[in-house]
């Protein structure tokens, strides 16, 4: 629905809206919020500032928009953690889970990084209610298993936090990665075969 009319968007509204939301990402992963105007994604966006304000009227109505639809994206590779399943199987794929987004979603992940360095102004609310009940929850989950003797004994909630900074890494430095391994080399393939025997080795008892 367009909020201003209360109308089904035509499809014209739908591409335009889709097309400044991408532009967006791509000036906003770049030169985070501070560093980005409305005439540089309407540049990118191939429009006129009018016409990206008519969609949105400002700076950070684009940038909540462009979060609040990351934020269910972020969550959906550790909501897939099974309980039921294997613990070090699933621990393990939610690792390459997070790594695959990496890859396919670089510009998302410097997004959000750069949202948690300015502080979070935007998103603060969800990190500490729906990221943090999701996590706590599959907290629980590992710490279950480490209980049971299913897996060594581990900080789960740590745990977690270690599988972000050495996935997302490879997203958020992306450059630096790339020139200190060199042209040669495939930087996520192989982070995927390290992360899998690290985490292996940490987790077996």
């Amino acid at each position: 629905m367009d909020a201003r009319t209360d109308k089904p968007r035509t499809r014209i509204q739908i591409r335009n809206r889709e097309t400044i939301l991408d532009a967006a990402l791509e000036v906003f992963s770049q030169y985070g919020f501070r560093g980005a105007t409305v005439d540089m994604i309407a540049d990118a966006a191939g429009l006129s500032k009018p016409n990206l304000l008519y969609y949105f009227p400002s700076k950070e109505e684009i940038h909540v928009t462009l979060l609040s639809q990351l934020m269910d994206t972020w969550l959906d590779p550790l909501r897939a953690l099974d309980a039921e399943g294997d613990p070090v199987e699933e621990i393990l794929a939610y690792a390459r889970r997070k790594l695959e987004m990496s890859r396919d979603f670089p510009r998302e992940s410097r997004l959000f990084a750069n949202e948690i360095v300015q502080g979070a102004p935007r998103i603060g609310a969800s990190l500490s209610t729906e990221l943090k009940a999701l996590v706590d929850d599959k907290a629980r989950v590992i710490a279950g298993w480490s209980a049971a003797g299913r897996i060594a004994e581990v900080d789960p909630h740590h745990l977690i936090f270690s599988i972000w900074a050495l996935t997302q890494h490879y997203a958020d430095f992306d450059v630096q990665v790339r020139a200190v391994l060199g042209p040669a080399r495939d930087p996520l393939r192989e982070a995927e075969v390290f992360l899998d025997s690290l985490f292996r080795r940490l987790l077996l008892p």
